[in-house]
């Protein structure tokens, strides 16, 4: 169930194109229902045509970032908020 709410507010914001850039545990709030909040998006650009380049800025805490970030991607798109995604359910999921 959290990682579907977390899949949707995500998919919320791409579709509003927003990367979210630092997406981790610490920035997920729960409430006393169970609902996920996407939180801190002092890091969040909006993306779209022009393409710009976002890499001269310090992005997503160093466990959740991207290969295309941590190998020096001078463009890079939705897929770095994917990659942090995956870093959050493996912790989830006891895999880390």
């Amino acid at each position: 169930n959290y990682l579907f709410q977390l899949l949707q507010g995500v998919s919320f914001c791409h579709s509003h194109r927003v990367i979210h850039r630092d997406l981790k545990p610490q920035n997920l709030l729960i409430n006393e229902a169970g609902a996920i909040k996407l939180a801190d998006f002092g890091l969040a650009r909006a993306f779209g045509v022009p393409v710009r380049t976002y890499t001269h800025e310090v992005v997503v805490t160093l466990w959740y970032r991207a290969p295309e970030i941590l190998l020096g991607c001078r463009y890079y798109s939705t897929p770095v908020d994917i990659w942090s995604i995956g870093c959050i359910f493996a912790e989830m999921v006891g895999w880390v």
